[in-house]
């Protein structure tokens, strides 16, 4: 998918967004100004007059600008919270993670599936347990903080393939930056609606003043006549803004989820299911419209103005071109045949590969041999991204996988990871972790550093993002004593070990991100030759982690020189031995650039690391903690 086109999509859709909305405002300013000035006995008459009641516009139009603007912000600070405070506010239920219910369990497993595969943490997940409309959204701020919410119409109709293609399609959002600028349009909504329920509490009060008849009653009725008519006018205007937005959107999600998933089937299988069924997409949640602009499908019946996405059969002809509309005749009597059918043979018909211990749950046929065998070689490079994570997913032993559902045993996997095989390294390394959290969680972690030694390399980091959402519900100082924890046991023995280097990278910056999610760092405006300095440390670095002599080094350095700065000369300097806190502070920098900076960089990086025609696990771990530093997808 071409992320960086996309964000600079989103960035366009934010910039038109807000100016859109300050003419709304202005509109509205200059409306409600009226009112008042005719409301209180003031006419134009001269320009004596006119001059006489500036004071009085001025503080109208105060009043309505603090109004709007307070209201927004007030909103959007009740989402600081980021996904999870999303999707609770349309009653959805978070999914546990040790889950034995098949279709929770299945549910489970393809987001995780699909984390691996985006390069990101595992997101929270939710359901919307009371809606039976096939539909999904995912929001927050970053990857960090994202939500990830269907509902239960998801579960019960769609096919494990269809499911996957719908969540690709939110994951999109998620990598695409669209779910920042989805809680900006909630605040925006809530803002301009907010004059109407303002008005509503002015004409009580002017009622209230004219059954007391002490004068003045008829005038503050206006004016809260006014405001309830602007306001819902303005929230006309507002919600059209929304619509075009999110269309805008939808369909290069859509793209984007076909792209991840390398089928159609899936999604427009699931389009599909939603132009049959009678439910469609239809949310039944008091307050669905402040969230349609982010949903997988309509949120209920709509008028064309006010339609957040493309016509259905537009978005299936997009994927399908030849697809016609009498098509869904045959398939809506398949459909309604397969209902007649028994629950336990449905599931059996459709959803082959159901694993051990956990009935009903479908997953993906078996894999071929040759994935297996890319997994535990740790040569993945000619395998497709999703089968890629998917084999990962299932390389992971099943001890391993059930421990990282909760905190304390997550919190040992992740101390576990970062431990040394070196056996002379083995009583320092404990040493910290008992004095860090006591010889209970030492133990545990000799445990799961057993468990680990069978666990594929290129499947370390996927582990630690299933961990995240476990680790996310640590006491904020039990985090730090963790993060702590983990750059003691990096530096045991003197030296920095690349991989160990990388999980205690990425884990500082994610649970950093998930504590305060409305400061994520937002795109940049820098262009790459502002960051040249920076640019070049980090493919340095790359370049030598992935080379172990340094005329090899400064070859792939010098290819990603070329793609970076083409024509320039540029001096080849091999990076620090203490290289760790330069390397954070250029990430720093370069996570500023705009969005097709950052794909200049990313390419330039790939060009070193294929230098030397293979891609090794530290140059894989390296490349996802860069691309998570600059928050952008890992490239496939």
């Amino acid at each position: 998918m071409d992320f960086f086109a996309q964000q600079a999509r989103v960035r366009g859709s934010s910039r038109r967004l807000v100016a859109l909305f300050v003419l709304a405002v202005i509109a509205i300013v200059a409306t409600i100004d009226a009112v008042v000035w005719i409301s209180m006995g003031h006419h134009p008459v001269d320009g004596e007059a006119a001059a006489s009641n500036l004071p009085l516009l001025i503080t109208s139009s105060a009043v309505v600008l603090a109004g709007i603007g307070l209201s927004s912000l007030f909103r959007i600070m009740s989402l600081s919270g980021g996904g999870k405070t999303v999707a609770e506010s349309v009653g959805a239920v978070p999914v546990p993670p040790d889950t034995r219910e098949p279709q929770l369990r299945q549910l489970r497993n393809v987001i995780e599936e699909v984390a691996i595969a985006a390069g990101v943490p595992v997101p929270d997940i939710y359901l919307m347990p009371d809606e039976p409309g096939i539909n999904a959204f995912a929001a927050g701020y970053s990857a960090s903080d994202a939500a990830v919410c269907v509902t239960q119409g998801c579960l019960d109709n769609l096919s494990r393939d269809e499911l996957q293609g719908v969540i690709a399609h939110e994951f999109s959002h998620v990598l695409n930056g669209d779910m920042r600028l989805n809680i900006r349009l909630m605040g925006l909504l809530f803002g301009i609606l907010v004059l109407a329920i303002v008005g509503r509490r002015v004409i009580w009060f002017g009622s209230g003043r004219s059954s007391r008849r002490d004068g003045g009653g008829g005038q503050v009725w206006m004016i809260g006549l006014a405001l309830i008519v602007v306001g819902y006018i303005g929230y006309f205007f507002a919600r059209l803004i929304q619509a075009a937005v999110a269309r805008s959107r939808e369909s290069l999600a859509d793209a984007s989820a076909v792209q991840f998933t390398r089928q159609t089937d899936g999604i427009a299988g699931a389009l599909k299911k939603i132009a049959i069924l009678s439910e469609g997409s239809e949310l039944q949640v008091a307050n669905k419209q402040e969230v349609a602009h982010m949903l997988f499908g309509e949120a209920g019946k709509f008028n064309a103005l006010f339609a957040t996405h493309p016509p259905l059969l537009q978005r299936i002809r997009a994927l399908e071109p030849g697809f016609r509309e009498e098509e869904l005749t045959p398939l809506a009597a398949s459909l309604q045949r397969a209902g007649e059918a028994p629950p336990a043979a449905a599931v059996a018909a459709g959803k082959p590969g159901t694993p051990q211990g956990v009935p009903g749950v479908a997953m993906p046929p078996a894999l071929p041999a040759v994935l297996a065998g890319a997994v535990v070689a740790g040569d993945m490079a000619a395998v497709p991204r999703f089968q890629r994570a998917a084999a990962v997913h299932q390389a992971m032993p099943d001890t391993l996988t059930t421990a990282v559902q909760q905190p304390e045993s997550a919190l040992a996997v992740v101390l576990a990871l970062a431990t040394s095989e070196e056996a002379e390294l083995q009583p320092v390394q404990r040493r910290i972790v008992a004095d860090a959290f006591g010889d209970d969680v030492q133990q545990a972690v000799q445990t799961m550093a057993g468990e680990l030694a069978t666990l594929p390399p290129i499947a370390r980091l996927p582990l630690a993002a299933l961990a995240f959402p476990a680790l996310k519900q640590l006491p904020e100082g039990r985090q730090q004593t963790l993060l702590g924890a983990l750059d003691a046991l990096v530096r045991a023995d003197g030296k920095v070990d690349l991989n160990e280097y990388c999980l205690a990278r990425l884990l500082r910056m994610q649970l950093q991100e998930a504590r305060q999610p409305s400061r994520t760092p937002i795109d940049g405006l820098k262009k790459l030759p502002a960051c040249r300095d920076s640019a070049i440390l980090v493919c340095a670095i790359v370049a030598a982690g992935g080379c172990s002599a340094e005329a090899n080094a400064r070859r792939a350095w010098l290819l990603a020189m070329q793609h970076a700065f083409p024509g320039e000369a540029i001096e080849w300097s091999p990076p620090p031995a203490a290289w760790q806190a330069p390397f954070e502070r250029a990430l720093g920098d370069l996570d500023g650039l705009m969005p097709v900076a950052k794909e200049l960089l990313i390419q330039s990086l790939l060009a070193a690391i294929s230098a030397d025609g293979e891609v090794s696990v530290e140059e894989a771990e390296l490349l996802r903690v860069i691309c998570a530093s600059l928050h952008c997808p890992v490239p496939a």
